[in-house]
């Protein structure tokens, strides 16, 4: 009866999060169509058949079976009842593979030709399975399954904490950290350093400003700390470890990384947000594994229960990781410029022309605003549904 309570609960949390992800989903594709005309008629040969496939193949799978999920309870069989969750679960990571396919394509395009003017597809297995899809992916999604586990630990241990559901939070904890664990090493060793290395080889000039690298050189240094300023050419009060960029990159310390210098300057993203942005959320990932290993010791030796300051961190970790993840697309996405398609097309040549700035800046703070009151309704309804349970 625990875990039916509780997956009862969890799924009014998760249907809550779902309408909220697809309103905001929306919204993207209207400021799509409406501030990047240009770029949508250039690469809309390729882009869209990317989009349509997460929408037909992935969306309507899981949004069918997440309705069966809900509504379904005492009206199909427990069997049935039981693999909707899963085929929902299925459904939410092909459509993730989508969609970062069509990013990644950004990144590292391939399968195509451009003839009058535009974008052809070329091979579509190319298009999917470009340089960069796979480690994207698998570097991302892990960062959807960190940001579950910390909010379920996050809910479970305000539920201890308020003395309600003991036995439904305790083991919901007691999972949460342990996969929380797992999970958060693994964004470092593969995930995070294939995806690095994969930037490193196919994106370097976003490499070389993500990690501070100046000079062309061998033996790179490692940047512990330090405050890159457009415009000047050295860090201030930089921290560096020699040759641990190369290694921990190519694992060979006198292998040699490619400098911001050498460059042409008008195809360098800005200095400090990427940098700022990424290495934030390496300190955030650091983070993560640190607190799940300490409430894991503390789980195995019978203390966590009751360790009210830990349970009150993990409350206030519980947004982190979306901050984290946050992070790490204002990395890749910033670091990405001053390309929208990487070597192809500049992000400048793919705004809509036939609108006065006006209008976009605009339609801009709208978005913002939308954005900020879905956001705000979101943490409502969460609340509310909690505050319900107990």
């Amino acid at each position: 009866m625990v875990y039916l309570e509780a997956a009862k609960f969890f799924s009014k949390l998760f249907a809550i999060t779902f309408v909220t992800g697809t309103a905001t989903g929306i919204v993207m594709e209207f400021q799509i169509g409406m501030n990047w005309a240009e770029y949508s008629k250039f690469s809309g040969d390729v882009f869209g058949p990317l989009l349509a496939a997460e929408g037909l193949i992935a969306f309507f799978t899981e949004a069918s079976f997440l309705g069966l999920y809900l509504f379904g309870r005492n009206k199909v069989s427990r069997t049935i009842h039981f693999l909707s969750i899963f085929m929902v679960a299925a459904a939410s990571t092909i459509s993730a593979f989508w969609i970062l396919a069509a990013n990644s394509w950004q990144q590292t395009p391939a399968g195509f030709v451009i003839k009058n003017g535009r974008v052809v597809l070329t091979d579509f297995s190319e298009v999917i399975f470009n340089p960069s899809t796979l480690q994207r992916y698998f570097h991302t999604v892990d960062a959807t399954l960190i940001t579950g586990t910390f909010f379920v630990s996050g809910i479970s241990s305000y539920l201890l904490l308020r003395n309600m559901k003991i036995d439904a939070a305790a083991k919901l904890l007691r999972y949460s950290l342990i996969a929380g664990l797992i999970l958060s090493v693994l964004q470092v060793v593969p995930f995070g350093h294939e995806h690095a290395r994969q930037v490193a080889l196919t994106q370097p000039e976003k490499f070389a400003v993500l990690e501070a690298v100046e000079e062309t050189q061998s033996y790179a240094p490692f940047v512990l700390f330090g405050i890159p300023m457009n415009g000047q050419s050295e860090l201030k009060w930089a921290v560096k470890i020699p040759g641990l960029l190369s290694l921990i990159t190519f694992g060979d310390a006198s292998a040699t990384i490619k400098g911001v210098k050498d460059f042409p300057q008008d195809e360098l993203p800005p200095r400090f947000i990427p940098f700022f942005a990424f290495r934030s959320m390496v300190i955030l990932g650091m983070y993560f594994i640190v607190i799940t290993l300490y409430g894991v010791i503390k789980l195995y030796r019978g203390r966590l229960f009751n360790a009210k300051k830990f349970l009150r961190l993990l409350v206030w970790s519980l947004p982190l990781p979306i901050i984290a993840s946050q992070l790490g697309w204002i990395a890749a996405e910033v670091g990405r410029q001053p390309w929208i398609i990487y070597k192809v097309m500049k992000t400048a040549e793919g705004a809509t022309t036939n609108l006065p700035a006006s209008n976009v800046l605009f339609t801009l703070i709208m978005f913002v605003i939308l954005y900020a009151l879905i956001g705000g309704l979101y943490v409502f309804l969460i609340r509310r549904e909690i505050n319900k349970w107990i």
